[in-house]
């Protein structure tokens, strides 16, 4: 890809008198129509978006100040990772207070704020909401370990096994590594029992089997759709319940058997609760589901029934490699998950927990699919091709733009950022990274703060001082010097940059395809080559994910390409919308 080269634009300033003008709004705009089916979503890491008042820490007051630039770019909502009170031992998903903001983000009047002004611009608000556990450092988990009794049966604890009780009481192991159990310490200072933690340590687990759990997180619900919240991500949808009596999980076969600590039917039940209450509110308030089920043809579809939750992200885009065959049965396989269920897919391409795309299409592509673990671990062996990747990263979006269902835009992913893979150990803060032993490098490559403008770091992420005076500190993850050719400001206007061509694909997505139907494959001249079309409308999409040229249908016309076509011929590693006949 041409990197872009247009002269810099002044950056908007932005506006301190915007909130006396605008006005609060009841409810987000065009509320009739069932809006989550077609959205396209932009997904933000409130601490690398934008800095307001200059710590180096992205805040609510740097996303306002940016808001425009998500209006113009042509999305309909914003999903905000969690910004709740947090030690932030894994980015805010360790919870201390979900009904207050984390200070370093605000306060809860700039939240309200945000909500007003992104729905006077036509955008609506999602959260992220964490109901699967705490932090350490929430009320209910000080007062459980202080010995209070009722909290301590709203997490679950348990003794330990062998004679004295030293060993955890199942065989359970963390997502982040290790066992998923610590032991406490008794006022006195012995050993106590244990505590369930699936994720780091300072996350125990919540038990979903106490009432109280149930109606504090309905509650927590209530406090932000009553700000106007239009709805939630739910982070580990498939968690929650635990099988009756914790029993271990060695021996289960992994393709016919879950996991013990996941994917329980009794889970169902607290979604049937929570869209009984989103559905209460005019207009109902949504859910997107982050579900993992092992079964997932099985099982997932249970998520999506009409009184649960609304959508699940398809996670395949993530790790499948770029070749049309995989891509093709990705596409196949959500698509008719969505028809047993009539809920819309919901295409991904990268996210705060993934490789950027941008790098991962960099290196070689010869295995269908792999891990965000199988991934890192090629960096220190594979040097990637970035001008391929990026390349790659533009056409594939101008595949899963022209799909039935909803998109997700990932935090600066429409700048083609890359993944930063040569942070300095000592800024790896993610659990990943410290429970691995250093061996697994973490998700902080994909985190790093945005570049809006100018040639050299912070590029306009920070303002240049405090407001009281003093220079505003660094940006808390360091950003690439060649970020410069890649900021908002230098891509703004440059028909080829990657921010021009996000711009013109929402904005055809919104015109042709909106209304559009189901989909069909379309004959093409090469196996390495993926068309496809939408009922109700003569839009064509192409995608050629080989390296040979090919030609387009004769007589098409070229609405957006993400590489140039010259004589109705599509370029290798390129895609194209095209009109036929209409």
């Amino acid at each position: 890809m041409r990197e872009p080269n247009a002269s810099p634009t002044p950056e908007p300033v932005p506006d301190p008198s915007l909130d006396a003008a605008v006005a609060p709004l009841e409810v987000a705009p065009d509320a009739g129509r069932e809006w989550w089916r077609t959205a396209v979503v932009y997904q933000v890491v409130l601490r690398s978006f934008a800095d307001g008042d200059g710590d180096g820490v992205g805040d609510v007051a740097g996303l306002r100040a940016r808001l425009g630039h998500l209006a113009a770019l042509g999305v309909d909502a914003v999903w905000v990772n969690p910004w709740y009170a947090s030690p932030m031992v894994d980015a805010g998903y360790d919870v201390a207070d979900y009904r207050a903001l984390d200070p370093r983000y605000g306060e809860l009047e700039d939240a309200e704020a945000l909500v007003r002004e992104a729905h006077a611009l036509g955008l609506r608000v999602l959260l992220d909401v964490v109901p699967n556990h705490t932090s350490d450092q929430h009320a209910w988990f000080r007062a459980a370990l202080a010995g209070d009794g009722a909290a301590r049966a709203r997490y679950l604890f348990r003794p330990g096994r062998g004679e004295h009780g030293e060993l955890p009481p199942n065989d359970w192991e963390s997502c982040f590594r290790g066992p998923a159990w610590t032991r406490t310490t008794t006022p006195d200072g012995e050993p106590g029992d244990w505590y369930l933690h699936l994720f780091a340590p300072e996350q125990p687990d919540l038990d979903w089997s106490n009432r109280e759990v149930h109606e504090e997180m309905l509650d927590v619900l209530r406090f932000w759709f009553d700000r106007g919240v239009d709805g939630f991500r739910v982070d580990v949808a498939h968690g929650l319940v635990k099988a009756p009596g914790l029993p271990d999980a060695e021996g289960r076969d992994r393709r016919t058997e879950e996991h013990p600590g996941w994917d329980q039917d009794e889970v169902h039940d607290v979604w049937r609760e929570w869209r009984a209450l989103a559905d209460s509110y005019d207009p109902p308030r949504v859910f997107v589901a982050e579900a993992w089920p092992a079964r997932r043809a099985e099982r997932l579809p249970l998520y999506l029934r009409p009184d649960e939750l609304h959508t699940a992200f398809e996670f395949e885009p993530l790790h499948v490699a770029w070749r049309a065959r995989p891509w093709r049965d990705v596409v196949d396989r959500s698509l008719a998950m969505a028809g047993l269920t009539g809920a819309p897919c919901a295409w991904v391409l990268t996210n705060h927990d993934v490789v950027r795309q941008a790098t991962r299409y960099a290196r070689s592509q010869w295995a269908e699919k792999g891990t965000n673990e199988t991934e890192r671990a090629r960096w220190p062996d594979e040097v990637p091709d970035l001008a391929l990747g990026r390349r790659r990263a533009r056409a594939a979006v101008v595949l899963t733009a022209s799909l039935p269902g909803v998109l997700y835009v990932y935090l600066g992913e429409e700048l083609g950022l890359e993944e930063v893979e040569d942070l300095p150990a000592a800024l790896r803060t993610d659990p990943i990274f410290a429970r691995s032993g250093g061996t697994d490098p973490g998700r902080e490559g994909s985190r790093v703060p945005l570049p809006w403008s100018g040639d050299a770091p912070p590029f306009g992420f920070s303002p240049p001082t405090r407001p009281d005076g003093s220079p505003s500190a660094p940006p808390h993850l360091p950003q690439p010097a060649g970020w410069a050719a890649l900021s908002a400001q230098a891509q703004d206007g440059d028909p080829s940059s990657t921010l021009s061509l996000y711009r013109r694909l929402l904005a055809l997505r919104r015109e042709h395809l909106a209304g559009a139907g189901p989909m069909r494959w379309l004959p093409t001249p090469s196996p390495d080559v993926l068309a496809l079309a939408r009922e109700g409308t003569a839009l064509q999409s192409w995608v050629n994910l080989g390296a040979d040229p090919v030609a387009l249908p004769a007589g098409a016309r070229v609405l957006v390409a993400s590489a140039p076509v010259e004589d109705g011929v599509l370029p290798g590693d390129a895609g194209a919308w095209v009109l036929v006949g209409g």
